[in-house]
This record gives C-alpha cells, structure tokens and sequence, in this order.
C-alpha cells in the first residue's frame, strides 16, 4: 500500500457539522445534554460519508453503514480492530508518526491518501482523513471524566478511485503524443531526470545511461508533396517499428528502453542502466534496419531514412541538459556525415566544436583589439630567380589558443559576416606595407600586393569602393593592388560579382584565379572574365615529386599527367594573355620542370616559408637587377 501526509487541509469539519447545524439535534444551553449521544449516533450510522469513531488507544469504538460496504464487509466486525491497520496508516513512517501525533493530541488533523483492499480482493483509492472529536458534554455516554477532553478521534474515509483514474487519464494525455501515442518530451525529460538520480543506482545497477536521439532525413519533404495527414500516418508508422525494435532490444536488467517522440520528426530511445556504449550502437543499427523497409500507407508506398545521434556515459556528473545537448550535436554530425547512419558521440570532436564556437565568438572582438597580423611568402620568377612578390598569409595571435593559421577562422569570418571587416583591415594593412616597400627601395621597380577577396566580401560590401579609398589613402598604384578569388567563385560569377570584377579591372587593379583547376575549370566562361593571372592548384605541383623519386631508384613509377595537364594550362592561359602562378613548389626538380614548361612565377617553401615584413624588406635590398617584383598578401591559404 501507498500513501502520503498531507497534513492540516479546510475539509467539512463533521463535529460541528453535526452539533451545531441542526436545533433539534443539538444540545441547548442550559440542558442535561442528554439528547446530544442519540442525535449523534443516528446521523453518524446514516452518513453516506465512511466513518468509524476511534478511541485513544488507536483501536475503533464504532463503524458506521458507510465504511462497512466501502470496504465490503460488516461494520460490527470492524469494532475493536486496530485503525491504523484499517487504511493502511503504519505503511510509511511519515504518515504513522502524523497519526500518533493525532492521537496525543498534538496535532489537530491527519489527511492522507491510501490505496485500500476490500473483503473481495477489489482495491480502490482512497482519501483518510483523522481529526479528534469535539466534545458531546455527556460524559455518562461518553466515557469521557468530564473534563472537556475530545473522547477520541473521528476516521473519515472517501472513495477517491474515480477522481485518481481521472487524473492518471488527463496526465496520460498531458504526457503523451497524440499522433504517435508515444511519451513525449515532458514525460521523457521526467524518466530522464529520475534515472540520473544517483539513488536510481544503489541496488545493483551500473551507473550508466544511454540515448539514441534520431531525426527523420528528408520528413519535410513528405508533408510537403503528400501532406499533413499522410506525414502524421508517416510518423505513427515509424513509432510502431520503433517500439517493436525497442522492445526487441530490452536487456533483462534494466528492460525496454523509453521511446519518445520530442516532437517534429525527433524521437529518442532512453536506456537506463545502460551496460557500454556496445549496447547503444547495437541499438541505433537495429533502429536504422527497422526503418529500412518502406511503410505502405493506403495508396503510398513511402521510403524514409533516419540519423541517430548516440551518447553513453555514466550518470555521475551528468545533467539532462548536458546530456540531449551532446546528443544533439552527435546527431547533427550523423546528418553532416551523410545521413541514413549512427554517430557516436566523439568528446575530442565535440572539444574542437567548442573551441570553434568560442573563436566564433570573439572574432569580430579580435579585429578592434589588434590580435591579426600579416605575413609574407616570396613568389618567384620561375627564369631568372629573382623574388617577383610575397604571399602575405593573415594570422590570429588568440590569446588562448596562440598563433592560428587561416584555415581555422576564414571560414566562419564567411559563416557570420565578420570577413567583410577582417577583408577591410587585411586590403588596407597589405597595401600600406606595398608601399613602404616602394618608398624604402626607390632604386628597385615597384611590387605588388594580392589580397585574397571572399565572395560575400563582394556581395555585402562595396568593394569598388573599399579598394578606391584604400588605394587614395596609401597612395599605392592600382596595377601595384592583386585581389584573388578562388575558381569555383569567379568561374559562377554573374550579376553584381560580374560587375564589381569589371569596375576593379577598370580601375587598373588586377584579378586572379586562385586554386586554378579545381573547381568548374569553365574555360569558355574564363575567356570572358576580366582575369590576368592563374594560379595552379598546388595539388597539381606535388604531382610532379615523383619523377624526382624515380630517378633516384626508389622504383616509383612517374605519372606524365599532372605535368601534360600543367603545360596545357600553361598555354591555354598564356594563349589568352594570362600570366600563371605554380602553388606549392617545394624541391628543385620541381622548378625546372615548371621552367621548361613555361609557369611564369613560383611559390613555395623551396623559396620560402611566409616571413615577417622586415624579412622581405631584406630580400629586396639584396635583389639585383631584373623585372618588376611582387608582394601577395591573401587571407585564405596556410
């Protein structure tokens, strides 16, 4: 049996009730009283609310009709028999103590709900109630000494079954999915916090816990193109498959696990007293071969695929937030990872998550606090060795993670919009340095400066503009100015990206094609481009290595193809009065093949690895002789 003190509650107080409602059954001032004990004990045996008097010792005086066909048997067996034994009050310690209490007079009311047993084996809930009696003032019949002592107390019993069963079927509703019928989030939530209590583990179980959060891939689709009602058919569907699965999988400690619909098209499995994450992986590819089939619905014959997040850990120092948060992400790099497939969840990828996050959040903050800076890498004329320019690589000095290289922040400067600023100190930084390398090497011809350009620098800035007011600030040429966007970019330029390209060539700045050969390679398009330079994609260069191999008796068998590709690149571009740029040029054979096949300018680590500005200043001062030299400062390559 179950129950629990609720202590003093405004309930129908019967004492009073009984003595002072009616004149007629209530002594008058001034009498004997002795129509008080008769009055009493009628309205007491005919009261359709369960009763039973209770003597001070705990045991029953008297029952009423009521309370003998509540619990289904004679009234007059019930006299003498403990009451606390009646309802079930000794089965808690909180509640017998608030009952004693009663009994001594220190407390003045005892209410509680208790799960009864009938004679007929039947069982019903039930709400007790225990209050001393007022005193009659007859203390012949009474028993009482007169003294104005209540005789003992009064048990009240009502039958709340009905009112129980109401409220179990309005929380089953409030719990439940009405389109799947599965629980939902707010009953998941609820099992998930119990289970992480840590007294849920001190019988034997193993301290782990378990969930499989999964997303339908493509749901929306369905609603779109059948509908709503076919959608929520859809879902139901795969609740049952789920379910089955579930129950399929249950382990014979801690049994099914939960499946629940957290809404949409978001379900979750629930493993308490998980034993490994051996468990939980067997379950997600049980839950992505049961949905495999497709589901016949009526006249449609649907296929759907699911992504499932998995997280197993032990529950001490878990949270439910910090929980369904690693099953979110986990879930999201199952869909990232290619959908219809299982994720585990990877506590070093989900650290170098966070610490995305975290540059995301103070990038923009870096820019005003001056954390950037610019370094240089020598490009070189592939015929007479000379240094034609640098490629001047951005870095972050963060001041937690040290020196970070671009590919670790371009990216998401692009996501949020922050490249448009960054692009702005990266263009005017370059060309300031550009031309204090002309002022302070006025015997040598000028060199000019490439700065990489991101596509949404194009889109959401004035770029015409950017350049022209950098360019009157520092007093740098515009030929002396390179931007750089890479092929998949300007190969689908069109419109306002078009445009802006024109209006810089125009101006008499020059545009390159960075990573030449990787992306769309759309040579019909590229005639029509204002472009003056290729740059080769370094994957092309590091072809070249294995001749270098081969000769020397390694037994590697060289590959021609990166080279016949390069020199048809090569001429294609001279054909259409470009100049080309070899990325990634590290070993000397490299070099002279390059050479022979007539690349123009080279950049590698073979010349040099990026430098600070006082380092390029010092190859100037040694140059002797020769052509125009260069500066590239780009913001998108290591």
């Amino acid at each position: 049996m179950n129950g629990t003190s609720e202590g003093p509650a405004p309930a129908a107080d019967l004492g009073p009730a009984v003595t002072e409602s009616d004149d007629d059954l209530a002594p008058r001032a001034g009498s004997t009283g002795r129509t008080g004990p008769p009055a009493y004990r009628s309205v007491f045996a005919t009261a359709p609310l369960a009763m039973a008097v209770v003597d001070t010792e705990g045991l029953v005086v008297s029952a009423n009709d009521s309370l003998g066909t509540l619990l289904g048997t004679d009234p007059a067996a019930l006299a003498g028999g403990v009451a606390a034994d009646l309802v079930d009050l000794a089965s808690d310690a909180g509640t017998w103590h608030a009952y004693r209490e009663v009994l001594r007079g220190h407390r003045s009311r005892l209410r509680c709900t208790r799960r009864l047993k009938r004679a007929d084996g039947h069982s019903l809930w039930a709400q007790v109630t225990v209050e001393p009696l007022a005193d009659t003032g007859d203390s012949a019949d009474s028993g009482d000494s007169g003294d104005g002592v209540a005789p003992g107390l009064l048990l009240s019993v009502a039958d709340v079954s009905a009112r129980r069963e109401l409220q179990a079927r309005l929380r089953h509703l409030q719990m439940h999915d009405p389109v799947t019928r599965l629980p939902n989030r707010a009953l998941f939530f609820e099992r998930l916090t119990a289970a992480l209590e840590a007294e849920s583990y001190e019988h034997g179980g193993t301290g782990r816990i378990g969930v499989c959060y999964l997303d339908l891939d493509g749901f929306k689709a369905v609603n779109d193109t059948h509908g709503h009602r076919v959608g929520d058919r859809l879902l139901a569907a795969v609740a049952e498959r789920l379910t089955r699965c579930a129950e399929e999988a249950a382990h014979a400690r801690s049994g099914a696990p939960l499946v629940a619909r957290l809404g949409g098209d978001e379900f979750a499995l629930l493993v308490e007293d998980s034993t490994g994450t051996d468990q939980l992986a067997d379950l997600a590819g049980a839950v992505l071969a049961a949905l495999q089939p497709p589901f016949e619905l009526s006249d449609r014959r649907l296929s759907v695929t699911a992504s499932v997040g998995v997280v197993e850990r032990h529950t001490a120092g878990t949270t439910p937030t910090a929980l369904m948060q690693a099953a979110d992400t986990t879930l999201y790099w199952a869909k990232a990872d290619g959908r219809a497939r299982w994720t585990l969840f990877d506590p070093e990828r989900n650290a170098n998550r966070m610490t995305r996050q975290a540059l995301a959040a103070t990038l923009r903050p870096a820019i005003e606090r001056g954390e950037f800076a610019l370094e240089y890498q020598p490009l070189v004329g592939m015929e007479d060795g000379r240094v034609r320019g640098v490629e001047a690589l951005i870095r972050w000095n963060h001041p937690q993670f040290g020196v970070l290289a671009p590919n670790r922040f371009i990216a998401l400067a692009e996501e949020d919009g922050s490249i448009v600023p960054l692009g702005r100190w990266i263009l005017r930084t370059a060309c300031h340095q550009a031309r204090r390398w002309q002022l302070a090497h006025p015997d040598e011809p000028p060199i000019f400066v490439s700065v990489n350009v991101a596509v949404r620098q194009v889109w959401d800035s004035d770029l015409v503009a950017d350049v022209a007011r950098t360019l009157e600030e520092t007093g740098l040429a515009p030929h002396l100015l390179q931007l750089e966007l890479t092929e998949s970019a300007v190969m689908g330029s069109a419109g306002r990206p078009l445009q802006v390209l024109k209006a810089l060539s125009d101006m008499g700045v020059h545009i390159a094609i960075d990573d030449f050969g990787t992306g769309y390679s759309n040579l019909a398009y590229l005639s029509r481009l204002p472009v003056s330079v290729l740059k080769l994609d370094g994957a092309f260069v590091r072809g070249f290595q294995y001749a270098a191999v081969s000769d020397a008796g390694s037994g590697e068998v060289a590959n021609p193809a990166d080279e016949v590709i390069v020199e048809a690149m090569v001429q294609l571009a001279h054909r259409l009065g470009l100049t080309v740029t070899a990325e990634c040029v590290e070993t000397s054979d490299q070099a002279t093949r390059l050479r022979r096949i007539g690349c123009d300018t080279g950049q590698g680590w073979l010349y040099s690895r990026p430098v600070a500005p006082d380092r390029i200043s010092a190859l100037l001062g040694h140059a002797g002789p020769g052509g125009p030299a260069g500066v590239q400062a780009g913001v998108g390559n290591p």
